[in-house]
């Protein structure tokens, strides 16, 4: 299976970590990592915050992709131009990996590319990573200087 996960992964934190696992974890023909472009990162925030440059984004997933691959898989790092790019187009995609908070949106992606005879893809769904005060890890947040990548609560 090929499997794609995206997002726009800066700064970088245990969620996404989570994210990048599911993905090696059942990508055994390989993953794409679809990295959101500068223009698309700064459009799909739900509210203003300073967001790394596409260099440094990929550089920061390429290696915590690298630590996390103990199955050896093929793994590319590809930029995502518009909110359904990749997972609706690519005919080599089988799923995509998905938070609860995206898992909805994988009905108009396979809509989307039934449109365009292709084949749905499944959605794996990965679990919200924790800080230690129990609410969810986002780079938001980390970014308000609340938590650190971890979760760990920053006083």
């Amino acid at each position: 299976m090929r499997v794609a996960v995206a997002g726009t992964f800066g700064p970088l934190h245990d969620g996404h970590r989570n994210l990048f696992e599911h993905a090696l974890r059942f990508g055994e023909d390989g993953v794409v990592v679809a990295l959101t472009s500068d223009d698309l990162a700064v459009e799909t925030r739900h509210e203003p915050r300073e967001i790394p440059v596409f260099d440094e984004r990929v550089q920061s997933v390429t290696d915590a992709v690298a630590e996390l691959d103990t199955w050896g898989r093929e793994v590319e790092v590809r930029e995502l131009t518009s909110e359904y790019d990749i997972a609706e187009d690519d005919p080599s995609i089988d799923a995509l990996v998905v938070s609860p908070e995206t898992a909805p949106e994988l009905e108009a992606i396979n809509d989307r590319r039934r449109r365009r005879d292709l084949e749905p893809i499944s959605g794996i769904v990965a679990p919200y990573v924790l800080a230690a005060d129990g609410e969810r890890i986002s780079s938001t947040r980390i970014v308000k200087g609340e938590i650190d990548e971890h979760g760990t609560v920053l006083e």
